[in-house]
């Protein structure tokens, strides 16, 4: 599996309306182990996320469902594959 952060963009006229479904989707996907972490940035111009995916076109259907990309709130979105070293969370 390999890891991803993800940092995206708002369209401020769009995301807030979307923010529920995005949150929900994104919680499902913790849930199951796939976004390690996620949140707004603190001037919610855009935010982040550390997601695992066995590789890069799986991880762009995971995106391409996140309703933020689905429904077109987002002003644009990078994704960055990281090779996590330290990290309470790596076991």
């Amino acid at each position: 599996m390999a890891w991803f952060l993800v940092q995206t963009v708002y369209d401020q006229g769009k995301y807030a309306e979307v923010r529920p479904r995005h949150r929900e989707y994104l919680k499902k996907l913790a849930d199951k182990g796939t976004v390690a972490v996620a949140g707004p940035f603190t001037d919610d111009t855009g935010g982040a996320y550390l997601m695992q995916a066995a590789n890069a076109d799986t991880l762009q259907e995971l995106l391409d469902a996140d309703p933020y990309i689905a429904e077109g709130a987002l002003e644009s979105y990078t994704v960055r594959e990281i090779n996590p070293t330290l990290g309470a969370w790596l076991q």
